[in-house]
């Protein structure tokens, strides 16, 4: 399969450009016909171009998907076919993977496939959670309210990935402004001093001679210092995506201080939010566990899910192995077995959601505020060091000219 860019017009004159992957020039032709387009030009995409598209068709984002559910239902709503409906998103949507993705389900559904089915086909694009959700509107005669749920689930998941991003953003651009301040005092600001240390002629202080020793190594031998960076990140890569590294940067993630309550309050939103909007829909529990474990990152978190679905399947109430897992906080078994005993434990995953969604957002502004005194003081302690190194050979001199 190879891609090819497109000029093409459609029926009602309109010009109409992008990209699409075919076995050859003919197929690509053949398809745009098919897509009701007459095609100007069709030509094979260069490396450019392919790397342009690798950078627009990247990652479908949850905002993107809320987007699509959202308007998806408003056009239904209208009276307007499935069809019908995915070819307006299609042309619409600023996405090009989405945008593909919707195409492909339009053309699927023309031959005969039902809308979950040839979404099914694009499984790297709409999420396990979403396909099942649509199944289960098409078998229940309710896909608008599924559309409705998975817009609704979306929304929420975006602005809980935004939190979360949120609290990561101020110390990662801290640690870079400072990493970048420090290296340019270290090439550009101590080897000026560097010769005004050496016409002094006297014996300078120890973190002195470390500095300026730091200072000449990074400029004289830079690529030792990339070479270390680029092999501390490659086998820092290599591990953490390990069996071990999974397991240990898991176990990290739930137990660090500060950062692993954010992760633990998260995952417990993103649990019952993800089960909640599954059974309310009347997918099996079963099924829910699966789906929901697959959409967690925390290998730990993904585990205890896995093993609670094994524990349903032999007949085990989903509170008892959520409370032996010891990964979620009390309040989430709790509830869930009053759910259980009440028969309503989607509304009661419900209020979990809403509560660890809030949750979330104030142990992220905990975190920030924390964060902050402690990047303060490290910078303070790594300019207190340069400070002292160029300022002590002064202070020295100074000294011995008062003996005199």
């Amino acid at each position: 399969m190879s891609n090819y860019t497109y000029l093409a017009v459609n029926a009602a004159g309109k010009r109409k450009k992008g990209g699409i992957e075919a076995a050859s020039l003919e197929k690509a032709q053949e398809f745009l016909k098919m897509e009701g387009l007459t095609p100007i030009k069709v030509a094979e995409q260069g490396v450019l171009d392919k790397e342009i598209n690798f950078g627009i068709t990247g990652r479908v984002k949850p905002r993107d998907l809320s987007v699509f559910c959202r308007q998806f239902v408003s056009i239904l709503n209208a009276g307007v076919t499935v069809t019908s409906a995915l070819e307006m998103l299609s042309e619409q949507t600023k996405n090009k993977k989405l945008q593909q993705a919707i195409s492909d389900t339009k053309n699927g559904i023309e031959k005969g496939e039902t809308l979950s089915e040839a979404m099914r086909s694009h499984s790297d694009v709409f999420p396990d959670l979403l396909i099942n959700m649509v199944e289960a509107g098409e078998a229940s005669g309710s896909l608008e309210t599924s559309f409705e749920r998975m817009a609704t689930h979306f929304e929420k998941s975006a602005k809980l990935s935004g939190i979360m991003k949120k609290a990561m953003i101020y110390p990662c651009a801290i640690a870079i402004v400072a990493t970048i301040v420090i290296i340019i005092m270290l090439v550009f600001v101590i080897p000026q001093f560097q010769d005004m240390f050496d016409e002094m002629g006297t014996k300078m202080p120890a973190i002195t001679v470390a500095v300026v020793n730091a200072s000449n190594f990074l400029i004289h031998k830079w690529y030792i210092c990339v070479g270390v960076v680029a092999l501390v990140i490659t086998i820092f890569q290599l591990y953490r995506t390990s069996e071990q590294g999974k397991i240990v940067f898991a176990k990290i993630g739930l137990r660090a201080p500060l950062l692993g309550a954010l992760t633990v309050k998260s995952s417990s939103a993103r649990l019952a939010r993800t089960l909640s909007t599954l059974m309310s829909s009347g997918i099996p529990l079963v099924n829910a566990i699966d789906i929901t474990a697959k959409s967690m990152s925390n290998l730990l978190v993904k585990q205890a899910l896995i093993h609670s679905k094994e524990e349903v399947e032999k007949g085990v109430p989903l509170s008892e192995p959520i409370k032996a897992s010891g990964v979620f906080p009390p309040l989430v078994h709790h509830m869930i077995r009053i759910g259980e005993e009440t028969g309503g434990v989607d509304h009661m995953l419900d209020k979990v959601a809403d509560y660890y969604d809030e949750e979330v957002e104030l142990q992220t502004q905990t975190l920030t505020a924390a964060m902050e005194p402690i990047i303060i003081l490290v910078l303070a302690a790594i300019v207190c060091v340069i400070i002292a190194a160029v300022m002590s050979p002064m202070l020295s001199m100074y000294s011995g000219m008062e003996d005199m």
